[in-house]
């Protein structure tokens, strides 16, 4: 019998039942190690008690005002993202994809007010994903994402990963900003070199253009830094983009951009219900105070070479099923030469759930709290789930 959800998801059949740090459980009780972690959102895994203390605290208080009010807590985090970041101002969002769609009217927002309305070209990179609203599907240029909803809105070009030769051309006089993930996840967790980031940074500056990052995944600790852009000097952005992990399970996210640029955003230009409601304010700081510690970092960093050390080890073991390992910090791939989704079946069917990407990627992205105990625990069931594979592919 059909259900009543819309066909766009194909969940395995299973019913998870209670998470607790890096494992779920089932209603029969079996037990999986997570390293996708909603899709690298449970940055300090399953029911945190600091979450799980900050949320229902909240919950006996204030759950929702709209933004007619002051929300508690909002200022306290925007203040917060400010301290640690190159941003001065903030607007909280419910997802990654609105975060997007508001850097994207941020950055138009500010040549238009700057005497400039024609420049409203954003230029995308192959391989990028920035979420499934209407503005996010053409901002990536995906054709696969595109198809069936009528024609593509004007204003977006889309050009090679890395390609300074295509971007030198499409850099003009119309352009409103360059966007781009720092580490690329949908589109198979490609890393920018540190390099080309600074270069894109001296040639949006230069041209008059700004620079958005799509930091909604590879931020909130995940590589190591608080984002990932942080690892190259200079390389800061105009405009960026947060949310996955920096709700830690609860919905949230946020537009974070210069006083320079957000001073075009006035009262009426953008607007959201729920965003930056009490509830996620209260999750989102208790979450920021865990990351944002030094000590929480270091472990990350450690943690992830353990992991790559590993992942470059069954690299080595299986040749012939494994091409090259890609990403940074904890958000890592592994490109196959067998099935991405023949490797991620296998590994579920032993109790490890991981992800795919594009370009026949297997993904994974666990919680930050992981130990090496988890580690190797995800290690030897990953090898086994690429040998069944490599048995079953064909010759």
């Amino acid at each position: 019998m059909p259900g009543h959800l819309y066909d766009t998801y194909a969940p395995p059949a299973i019913d998870f039942e209670r998470g607790e740090g890096a494992v779920l459980f089932d209603k029969d009780g079996k037990r999986y190690l997570d390293f996708i972690a909603g899709i690298a959102v449970n940055a300090l895994g399953h029911a945190h008690p600091k979450l799980v203390d900050a949320l229902k605290s909240q919950a006996d208080k204030l759950w929702h005002l709209s933004n007619m009010f002051k929300n508690p807590g909002g200022e306290e985090l925007a203040a917060a993202y400010c301290d640690a970041t190159f941003a001065d101002r903030v607007f909280f969002t419910n997802s990654g994809t609105e975060a997007i769609e508001c850097a994207i009217k941020t950055a138009r927002r500010h040549h238009f007010d700057n005497g400039a309305p024609e420049r409203i070209k954003i230029i995308g990179f192959e391989g990028a994903f920035h979420g499934r609203s209407y503005g996010a599907i053409n901002a990536a240029g995906n054709p696969n994402y595109l198809e069936g909803f009528g024609p593509s809105l004007p204003g977006f070009v889309r050009i090679p990963f890395d390609d300074f030769d295509a971007l030198d051309k499409a850099l003009d006089e119309t352009t409103a900003a360059v966007i781009l993930e720092p580490v690329q996840g949908e589109g198979g967790v490609r890393s920018w070199p540190d390099a080309s980031l600074k270069r894109v940074r001296d040639m949006t500056r230069e041209r008059g253009a700004l620079l958005i990052y799509d930091e909604v995944q590879c931020g909130a600790g995940r590589t190591g830094r608080l984002f990932a852009h942080q690892w190259v000097d200079g390389a800061e952005p105009d405009i960026m983009a947060v949310a996955k992990g920096v709700g830690g399970g609860f919905p949230l996210g946020a537009c974070l951009a210069t006083e320079e640029v957000a001073g075009a955003m006035v009262m009426g230009t953008h607007g959201s219900t729920y965003g930056g409601n009490a509830l996620a304010m209260a999750v989102g700081s208790a979450l920021w105070s865990e990351i944002s510690k030094p000590e929480f970092l270091e472990h990350v960093r450690d943690v992830s070479n353990h992991l790559v050390q590993g992942l470059h080890g069954i690299k080595d073991a299986h040749p012939d099923a494994v091409v090259d390992v890609r990403g940074k910090g904890l958000l890592l791939g592994m490109k196959m030469n067998i099935p991405n989704k023949g490797v991620r079946d296998a590994a579920r069917d032993r109790g490890l759930l991981i992800g795919m990407a594009g370009d026949n990627v297997v993904r994974l992205a666990p919680p930050l709290i992981i130990e090496q105990s988890h580690v190797t625990e995800a290690l030897a069931t990953l090898e086994e789930a690429i040998a069944e594979t490599s048995a079953k592919a064909p010759a």
